[in-house]
């Protein structure tokens, strides 16, 4: 088992603990028709062009994908948001591995539907030295065919938890990315790619770190 996995399964077993059943099966149901939407199958595949992206950071500079793409390879990493314990443990596992990252010429991004103000908080919070920025409305995860809308059966127990997504989003869409991550080379194809609807399952960090 992987680092980042055996993290994951410490968390596991501490929300079971501690959220109610009725909140754990609403999640799983989520996860559940999630998996019939078949997205690993239908979104953008290995192989693949990245599709260009300006996007701003957490202090509102919009970056540019031709600048990040000329200076080699890229790791952009699709999270849900601050809000999400799984999601914060993947970008610090990723920040602890950024020397390894950059030794093998890679870049790290970090996107999300959330604004930059919340992004920055995070940023600061867990002091992340690489970008993370802001795709309103989803927009470039939809287009890469990763978003989704949160089915309103489970929205009642994400506010419950007190999870606002149009505070986090700023919009009242309620749709967020699947947790994928891609390697793009200088040529903006994608050479690794790992994507899974269950929220709770996370790249295998060793494994990514291989793949540039």
């Amino acid at each position: 088992m992987n680092t980042l996995a055996k993290h994951i399964e410490d968390l596991n077993q501490e929300l079971s603990s501690q959220l109610p059943q009725e909140i754990l099966n609403a999640f799983g149901k989520s996860i559940e028709d999630l998996k019939t939407k078949r997205m690993e199958e239908n979104s953008i595949q290995i192989g693949d062009q990245m599709p260009e992206f300006s996007l701003p950071n957490a202090l509102g500079t919009i970056i540019n994908s031709e600048e990040i793409f000329k200076n080699g390879k890229v790791i952009l990493a699709f999270y849900r948001g601050s809000w999400c314990p799984y999601c914060n443990l993947e970008l610090k596992f990723l920040q602890d591995k950024l020397s390894q990252i950059k030794d093998k010429g890679a870049r790290l991004i970090a996107i999300s539907p959330q604004s930059p103000d919340h992004s920055l908080s995070m940023s600061e919070k867990n002091n992340l030295e690489f970008e993370v920025l802001t795709d309103f409305d989803n927009c470039f995860a939809k287009k890469l065919g990763i978003a989704f809308r949160l089915q309103d059966f489970v929205l009642p127990y994400y506010k419950g938890l007190g999870i606002d997504l149009s505070d986090f989003n700023k919009n009242n869409e309620n749709t967020l990315p699947v947790p994928a991550v891609f390697v793009v080379n200088e040529n903006k194809v994608i050479t690794y790619k790992f994507l899974d609807v269950n929220y709770m399952n996370r790249v295998d960090v060793e494994e990514l770190i291989e793949a540039l």
